[in-house]
């Protein structure tokens, strides 16, 4: 069964130098052979409780880890749990997987505008929408112009990630839906002013783990963990959002120099190493409340995010 070390360490399967290396693959052996009711508790941590005692394993060299890390990785981009039964007996036709799959699906050249309209929206009636496809991934990605654009004036450009929970249902857990109203306004404010903003809306639901998965980590937040903690008990990364697909939007409206709203250093870093020049980090930070305030605690201490 081929698990991340994330997952492998949590179940005290893996050694510290595997541990160092979180979402490293690791396969590992059991006494009998796996069938779907002994691998469930394996991949998935809700059950843990319920499956207190699992092994004995073994954990074995992989000969083949650029695959078994491209399958982790297209795992996670699914939406699903990174874990895998190897050549299963009686489970169904195989699906081969090569490493070459990821580096095709992540060819961010093939992301283009498919259209683009007036949509007037409630923090500005002069806003522009414009939607981007991919031929390699099934995701739409939009953004929202405000404001008129020019060459002379640098945008005030806001990364948001979708978050169904936040932006639509009003979830305290998070600060995304107040994050994206004050990122709007301040667009429009900047519109008044001469100015132009950009909110690029990115379909990477829980900073890229996918909206069941993100349920779960909230699941085992409940239970105690935080943000971080929970995503390493699910075998995911804390981070797993694709920011060059934001770089390549920004290159298709012709935004090559931005001004960004953010508090994550590493926005800034991602974009300017895709090759968007980067003039200003203008902080974006607002209240915490009691629901969310060991969420933002844990994205300063353990993720890096700054203050102001």
């Amino acid at each position: 069964m081929l698990i991340s070390a994330a997952r492998a360490a949590t179940l005290k399967l893996a050694n510290q130098r595997e541990a160092a290396v979180p979402h490293a693959p690791v396969l590992i052996r059991s006494g009998e052979p796996f069938d779907m009711a002994s691998a469930l508790p394996i991949a998935d941590p809700a059950l843990d409780l319920d499956n207190p005692l699992k092994g004995p394993f073994r954990a074995e060299a992989i000969a083949w880890e650029e695959v078994a890390s491209a399958a982790l990785e297209l795992a996670r981009i699914a939406g699903i749990l990174p874990a895998f039964l190897v050549d299963p007996a009686g489970a169904g036709e195989a699906q081969p997987v090569s490493a070459s799959d990821l580096s095709e699906y992540k060819q961010t050249g093939a992301l283009q505008i498919a259209t683009r309209a007036r949509l007037p929206v409630s923090a500005s009636e002069d806003a522009q929408i414009v939607a981007f496809r991919s031929s390699a991934d099934t995701r739409e990605h939009a953004a929202l112009i405000i404001g008129e654009q020019t060459g002379d004036k640098l945008p005030l450009v806001r990364l948001h990630s979708e978050c169904l929970t936040g932006d639509i249902l009003g979830s305290l857990k998070c600060d995304c839906g107040p994050q994206l109203d004050a990122a709007l306004a301040a667009m429009a404010e900047e519109a008044e002013r001469g100015g132009w903003g950009v909110l690029l809306y990115l379909r990477q639901e829980g900073r890229g783990i996918g909206l069941i998965n993100k349920l779960r980590a909230y699941s085992l937040q409940d239970a105690g963990f935080d943000t971080v903690e929970a995503n390493e008990r699910l075998g995911l990364p804390d981070e797993a959002r694709d920011f060059p697909v934001a770089a390549r939007m920004l290159e298709l409206i012709g935004a090559r120099s931005i001004r960004l709203m953010t508090n994550n250093p590493r926005k800034v870093d991602a974009l300017v190493e895709a090759g968007v020049e980067v003039s200003e980090r203008v902080p974006h930070q607002l209240p915490d409340n009691p629901f969310n305030a060991r969420y933002l605690a844990t994205k300063r201490d353990k993720s890096g995010h700054l203050l102001k």
